[in-house]
């Protein structure tokens, strides 16, 4: 009915604004069976969910591009909520893959200055979400490293130090945080990681159902 009206006054219907902020698992998440395809289709009509994901991306890029993602402007133009998903390319290990790598302290201190500029521009602090990298299948990413000639490149033991600084900037912020290195691990449920493409993007319609019961 209240869209009807709008429609025969001549309002504009915009929907609120849902942001999706983070590497190639975010940028691959609107595929079919992707989780932020899911989360699309659960907001329908009530939220826009947008993807900006930047496949290969580290926090500090990450920093750099985002506030020409979003400026502050009007509220139709602030994203009611925002995700930020990062820390997979950052927890590369340095001497194998140097390009990506971001030192732990490093990676710390660009979550908070992402955070304290999404506040700085109005999205709502209770709006904000930090998602920790998701645990890493050594065996099945030593596979795909392998294939692209190169040496193992992460370790899930260093995913963590980086899962574990992300919570503690959630918790430093003052924001939510879903802790997905730890969650995916439990009941046995890393046997089914190594099988979920390729042990670093957990794409598959199984984690997808994972990752949208705790959004």
């Amino acid at each position: 009915m209240a869209l009807c009206e709008a429609v025969s006054c001549g309002s504009s219907l915009l929907w609120p604004r849902v942001l999706l902020f983070g590497d190639s698992i975010t940028q691959f998440s609107f595929q079919q069976g992707g989780w932020g395809a899911s989360l699309a289709d659960k907001l329908v009509r009530k939220c826009d969910v947008l993807n900006r994901g930047f496949s290969g991306y580290n926090t500090r890029w990450a920093k750099i591009i985002l506030p020409r993602l979003i400026r502050k402007g009007t509220s139709l133009d602030t994203p009611v909520a925002v995700t930020i998903f990062f820390g997979a390319n950052d927890s590369a290990l340095k001497d194998e893959n140097p390009k990506q790598h971001v030192p732990l302290e490093e990676y710390v201190a660009n979550l908070k200055s992402m955070v304290q500029y999404l506040k700085s521009v109005d999205v709502p602090e209770s709006r904000l979400v930090l998602i920790t990298p998701s645990p890493l299948c050594e065996a099945a990413w030593e596979q795909e490293c392998l294939q692209q000639g190169c040496k193992l490149n992460r370790l899930n033991v260093v995913v963590g130090e980086y899962a574990r600084a992300c919570l503690q900037v959630a918790q430093d912020c003052g924001i939510d945080a879903l802790d997905l290195w730890t969650l995916m691990q439990k009941d046995g449920q890393v046997q089914w990681l190594a099988r979920s493409c390729r042990g670093l993007f957990f794409l598959s319609v199984r984690w997808t159902t994972f990752i949208t019961k705790r959004k």
